[in-house]
């Protein structure tokens, strides 16, 4: 890789400095050199309901792409009014946990897995839109403690509650 002057502009910055990386990325997120064929990255901004958000979710987790999963609800966590953005901020968290123990990074998917964990449980009593959000709190303390014991890939979690 070449070595950058400093400029916003050979860093893939937007004119507020803020990273806006336009490598192409694999299934996982992971940056490739430029030129290389991608995967492509959901949009960002996409407003969507809670119940096309879940469900768009769910099928990139379905389908290994934890990273993308979190590009979707990362968009709900930004738009949600109040009351619910920490129950997106937290989902969005789970899936990046998720992303990174796909790539390998134990120490990572705990501290997300937690961190989502976190946000989660204060809508364990009256979980919104159908999440199961008591089974997510178990599926993420089990991840990690599985991680943290060597096991291997994380099973998928479902986000709704079944039936």
């Amino acid at each position: 890789m070449a070595p950058t002057s400093g400029d916003p502009a050979d860093r893939d910055r937007d004119p507020a400095g803020r990273a806006r990386n336009d490598r192409p990325r694999d299934g996982l997120g992971r940056p490739l050199p430029r030129g290389v064929p991608g995967v492509p990255r959901q949009p960002e901004g996409i407003i969507r309901t809670p119940d096309q958000t879940i469900e768009e979710a769910q099928r990139l987790l379905d389908v290994g792409m934890p990273f993308h999963a979190h590009e979707v609800l990362e968009d709900a966590w930004k738009s949600a009014p109040e009351p619910t953005r920490a129950l997106w901020q937290g989902l969005a968290q789970l899936a990046v946990g998720a992303t990174h123990a796909a790539r390998g990074n134990v120490t990572g998917a705990v501290a997300l897995l937690g961190r989502g964990a976190d946000h989660l449980e204060r809508y364990r009593d009256d979980p919104p839109h159908g999440i199961d959000v008591t089974g997510l709190l178990r599926w993420a303390g089990e991840q990690a403690a599985a991680l943290n014991a060597g096991a291997g890939e994380l099973p998928v979690p479902c986000l709704r509650n079944a039936g």
